[in-house]
C-alpha cells in the first residue's frame, strides 16, 4: 500500500502539491510514477485536491487539516481503509514527482524481510550517498548510521563534523515505510523536544528509542521544497 500525503496549505510553499509540472499537477505526477507497484491513495487536507486527483483517474481520499505531520495524515488513511496490522505502508511525500519505483520497490522488500524476522518495530527509509557541497544545504536532511544500517540521527545540519577529513555524508531520501502497526505505535508516540527544533518528526522514533532501518539505494531524484527546485523540475520536463 502506498499513501501520498497532500497538505495545500504549506506554509512555505503554498498550494505546492498542485503546481503543474511538465503537464501534470506535483501529486498527480508523484502517483503515476508509483501507481503500477501497489495501491496508491492520496491523503489530502483539501476537497480541491480530490477533485484534482479524481480528474486524473487517482484515488484520493480528505482527510484532517489538523494534523502535524505527514506521518500523522497517512495513519488517518489507513486507518478508514481499515487495512490490517500487518500491511507494509509506504509514505511517498507528495513533492516527489521523481521517485524511482525501484526505491519504492526495495523499500518494500526490506520491511517485508523485517516482518519475517518477527521485529516488533517495523519502520524504515533510505538514503544514497552525496558529496560534502550537497551536505551543506540545509534543505537536504543528513542522517548518521549505526553498524546495522540503523539510523543514529537526522539533521538539517552538516553531520558528522569532519575533523578527520575522512567524513562520508549521507543525504536523507523522503521515503518512509511502515507495518500499520508500527505507524499506529509511531503516531501514538510523544512527540519528542528534538523534533520540533530540527523539524523532523522521525527523531520522535529514535528519541523512543525504536530502530529505523535504513536501506542504501542509488537516486537522483530530488524533492521539491523550494522556488529553484520547481524551476529545475519544470526544465527537466521542457
Amino acid at each position: 500500500m502506498i499513501i501520498i500525503p497532500a497538505r495545500l496549505a504549506s506554509t512555505r510553499f503554498p498550494q505546492k502539491v498542485i503546481t503543474d509540472i511538465g503537464g501534470l499537477p506535483m501529486v498527480v505526477r508523484t502517483a503515476k510514477a508509483v501507481e503500477h507497484l501497489d495501491r496508491v491513495v492520496v491523503a489530502a487536507d483539501d476537497e480541491k485536491i480530490i477533485a484534482i486527483c479524481k480528474e486524473y483517474g487517482v484515488e484520493a481520499m480528505l482527510t484532517s487539516t489538523t494534523h502535524k505531520s505527514g506521518t500523522d495524515r497517512i495513519h488517518e488513511c489507513a486507518t478508514i481503509l481499515n487495512l490490517d496490522d500487518d500491511e507494509i505502508i509506504i509514505n511517498v511525500q507528495a513533492d516527489e514527482p521523481f521517485i524511482e519505483p525501484e526505491v519504492v520497490q526495495a523499500l518494500m522488500g526490506r520491511l517485508k524481510e523485517l516482518q519475517s524476522d518477527s521485529e516488533p518495530f517495523i519502520m524504515g527509509s533510505c538514503y544514497n550517498a552525496i558529496n560534502a557541497e550537497a551536505a551543506e544545504d540545509p534543505n537536504l536532511v543528513k542522517v548518521v548510521l549505526d553498524s546495522d544500517n540503523n539510523a543514529i540521527y537526522f539533521s538539517r545540519s552538516l553531520i558528522p563534523y569532519n575533523r578527520s577529513g575522512r567524513a562520508n555524508y549521507f543525504g536523507h531520501i523522503g521515503i518512509y515505510g511502515f507495518s500499520k502497526k508500527s505507524l499506529k505505535e509511531f503516531c501514538n508516540l510523544d512527540d519528542a523536544p528534538i523534533e520540533d527544533i530540527e523539524g523532523l518528526e522521525q527523531l520522535r522514533a529514535i528519541h523512543h528509542q525504536k530502530k529505523i532501518t535504513m536501506l542504501k539505494v542509488a537516486s537522483t531524484g530530488f524533492g521539491i521544497d523550494t522556488k529553484e527546485d520547481l524551476e529545475r523540475a519544470i526544465e527537466i520536463f521542457l
